[in-house]
């Protein structure tokens, strides 16, 4: 015979202020099967854990049902206070009073009538609960972390300084990303190489580490702690393990008119080439799009000039599969291509660059060797304009967010301006400050007080060359309520921050979701904001959204602490909500077998005694199922149950409401 506690919470005022919790408890107090009924200004708290625990114990509860806020939130916990009471922690029911219905509605008498029957419907169904028990999984103790950017390299550093192996996967052919093509950084003016090298160096070295540049992610089968991962080595033509980094093949090659990605476009590199010179691996790559010997069968001048013929033309791309327990994602970002704002000059104007080419023109390592000069004629502009919130906060034609950063780069822009041309002026247009962070505040207020940045709130309404070659912004000072027109020798646009191309397709094949702009969601923005809603990915950087490098450090080594907590166990204990295929029943429709988003249904084939197949049905892979349910929505025959939400339980919810 069932007996069953059920236990009120007001959460403060959420839900007592619109349900008359002590009217909820007396109703169910009545219901059949209830022997303990009673409310509790906030059940959560360790005095209303407590309560549960006792009646547990003094009244032999076989079932309890807790109505209060969120499951998704507040379920592990009192499902730990029961089993810390000696109950099932599966016999345990949540009714969502908060969201369900308190904060839903106003009229008081119709939300108190609406949570006595969700209490009634719960109690209903815990009583055709059935103990369940934790699916056991064992863990690979081996982290995949995609991405080589200042993200990637924290948490692999941190992984591998844990005592676990890490694969670390770059696309580009070396670590570093974005922060390796930075002059300095934000708000300490500290040189981005003289940062980041040392890192780069120190998990190349890492005895734990594995890494793989020049390299992606083609196909990812498995679940949290058992992922099965395909990579993809692209050609690179050269024998990285022969090669000695010498350089005789780029400075031979005679394609030297190639645009250099990492100098954003403003200087060119070779057919053969290594990306800078700090990279790590300090080994070349051949762009087989402009090698004249892969293109036209001709040329092969770098292949008789290597000292150790480490050239291979017949390199191939090639694909690798690793085993791993968890999954760091650390794509990180983009600019905005800002051809869209016609009038900036829609990408035609060469002096109206982007913040990643001024970063290469103040870079000591740039195509100007660290002299700001005009792309077009090598002169230095006198008169240097910076536009923020090029294409972010515009819903039309941009990005409806603020991308974070841009305040602050554009102050540090303005201030490494006026550093290396004393006599220049340097113009911001604003619509407003975010300086967000510690010391950025300060940071701002330096370039204009300290280096003299001249700030004006307002937008650029346009942007072209006059026939002398300069060029005119003009725009308005809504402080001082009059348009403005300015004579500018260059143009700096801060433009939006953007997730990865490709990073959609890869959020597929990962099962993690990501919002309508793009970047990859986390499982709750405060409780849980580097976890993602597949079990075992974890997120870092600005793959999640706009983040500056100490923020991105600082998720970096979370995520890494998640992962290093996945490893601490040798086996994975996952809640038991799985699916289940009743085998007397199953036609082999393979309907499931389709349907199932995680590929956790399989043909297995019952044999009789000596060996020989009698028949093949379905059945699912506990470790793989996520409980989602579309099995048993899509079964004909109706041989596919869910624990914990069987026909029965669900049917018998209905029937109460009737």
């Amino acid at each position: 015979m069932a007996r069953v506690g059920v236990f009120i919470c007001h959460c403060g005022e959420n839900i007592g202020r619109t349900v008359d919790c002590p009217a909820v408890t007396e109703a169910a107090a009545r219901l059949p099967g209830v022997v303990e009924s009673v409310d509790y200004k906030y059940m959560c708290s360790d005095p209303g854990q407590q309560m549960i625990k006792d009646a547990i114990k003094e009244k032999k509860l076989s079932g309890v049902v807790v109505a209060a806020c969120s499951p998704r939130m507040h379920e592990p916990t009192f499902r730990r206070a029961a089993a810390e009471a000696g109950l099932n922690p599966f016999l345990l029911e949540m009714a969502n009073l908060r969201e369900h219905c308190s904060w839903v509605h106003e009229d008081r008498g119709e939300a108190t009538a609406k949570a006595i029957d969700l209490v009634r419907i719960m109690v209903e169904k815990v009583k055709r609960n059935a103990k369940l028990h934790p699916i056991r999984v064992p863990v690979e103790p081996t982290a995949l972390v995609i991405g080589g950017g200042i993200a990637g390299i924290q948490a692999a550093l941190d992984i591998a300084d844990g005592g676990k192996k890490v694969v670390l996967v770059e696309r580009s052919p070396s670590l570093g990303g974005h922060m390796a093509r930075l002059s300095e950084t934000f708000p300490t003016l500290d040189c981005s190489q003289c940062i980041l090298t040392p890192r780069m160096v120190e998990v190349a070295a890492h005895p734990n580490v594995t890494i793989m540049t020049y390299a992606e992610v083609a196909k990812v089968d498995g679940f949290v702690g058992n992922f099965e991962v395909t990579i993809r080595q692209k050609a690179r033509y050269v024998d990285p393990a022969t090669c000695t980094g010498c350089g005789t093949c780029y400075q031979k090659c005679p394609s030297k008119k190639i645009p250099s990605e990492f100098d954003a476009g403003l200087a060119n590199r070779t057919a053969i080439y290594t990306p800078f010179p700090q990279a790590v691996p300090n080994k070349p790559v051949i762009d087989a799009q402009h090698c004249l010997m892969l293109t036209e069968g001709k040329c092969g001048v770098c292949a008789k000039v290597c000292p150790t013929g480490a050239i291979n033309f017949e390199d191939t791309d090639r694909e690798v599969t690793v085993k791993v327990g968890a999954i760091v994602v650390a794509t990180g970002f983009e600019l905005w291509d800002h051809s869209a704002y016609g009038e900036y000059g829609a990408g035609k104007i060469e002096d109206v660059i982007d913040g990643f080419q001024f970063e290469r023109l103040a870079s000591a390592g740039g195509p100007t060797g660290g002299e700001i000069r005009r792309p077009s004629d090598g002169k230095i502009p006198k008169t240097v304009v910076f536009i923020q919130c090029c294409g972010s906060r515009d819903e039309k034609r941009g990005v409806p967010y603020c991308s974070k950063i841009c305040c602050m780069y554009t102050a540090k822009h303005a201030i490494l301006y006026r550093h290396k041309v004393h006599d220049g002026r340097a113009i911001v247009f604003y619509m407003d400050v975010r300086a967000g962070g510690k010391g950025y505040d300060e940071f701002v207020r330096r370039a204009i007080e300290a280096d003299g940045a001249e700030y004006v709130r307002g937008r650029v309404s346009r942007v072209y060359r006059r026939a002398d070659g300069k060029l005119i912004v003009r725009g308005a000072d809504t402080l001082a309520g009059q348009a403005v027109t300015i004579e500018a020798d260059l143009v700096v646009l801060a433009d939006a921050i953007v997730p990865r191309t490709g990073g959609n397709e890869l959020a597929q094949m990962l099962g993690i979701a990501y919002d309508t702009n793009g970047f990859y969601s986390e499982a709750h923005p405060k409780l849980r904001p580097v976890e993602t809603a597949t079990a075992g990915v974890f997120l870092a950087g600005a793959c999640q959204s706009p983040k500056d490098i100490p923020d991105s450090v600082a998720q970096a080594s979370a995520a890494a602490a998640k992962a290093l907590g996945l490893f601490s166990q040798p086996e994975l204990e996952r809640e038991p909500i799985v699916a289940r295929v009743n085998e007397e029943m199953c036609v082999h429709c393979r309907a499931c077998i389709k349907a199932c988003p995680y590929g956790a249904i399989e043909d297995y084939d019952i044999k009789d005694r000596k060996g020989n197949v009698v028949r093949t049905v379905a059945r699912v892979n506990e470790g793989v199922c996520q409980g989602c349910g579309t099995c048993v929505a899509v079964c004909r025959s109706g041989s596919i149950d869910l624990d914990g939400f069987t026909d029965e339980q669900i049917l018998v919810q209905i029937a109460t409401l009737e």
